[in-house]
């Protein structure tokens, strides 16, 4: 059975930081894409970043880009998010999800198709990230 598991939220004044972890198990992450995902109350899910499987692209939604990393460690079978200067904004439940047909963060040409998430079959049960002083 294929199992994702994100950790690491929690409460964050303004400003501060957190590292999300998204651990497999079942699977090997190694071949897939894997994407970071949140959803604010009555707001749509949004793409927040995706990394190859190779660690050789990583993309970011402009809201985040420049404050939230994503990373791997497919030693680890986790991904990573480091997110910093954190904002009330960025509150959401953040979800992990594999894409298990491609190794590449899906796009066309500048539109980020993998934010959309509809490519990723495999999710986690996701982890709440509040930023509130």
């Amino acid at each position: 059975q294929l199992v994702l598991v994100e950790s690491g939220g929690g409460l964050v004044q303004p400003g501060g930081s957190l590292r999300l972890s998204c651990a497999a198990s079942g699977f090997t992450l190694d071949y897939y894409a894997i994407g970071w995902f949140r959803q604010a109350p009555g707001k749509e899910r949004e793409g927040v970043s995706c990394i190859s499987s190779s660690s050789s692209d990583t993309m970011y939604t402009d809201s985040v880009k420049g404050r939230f990393t994503i990373s791997r460690d497919n030693a680890k079978n986790t991904v990573y998010l480091q997110m910093n200067s954190l904002k009330p904004e960025d509150t959401a439940v953040y979800y992990c999800a594999a894409d298990q047909s491609r190794s590449t963060c899906l796009s066309v040409g500048n539109n980020y198709v993998w934010a959309l998430g509809s490519n990723f079959h495999s999710w986690g049960q996701g982890t709440q990230v509040t930023v509130s002083s």
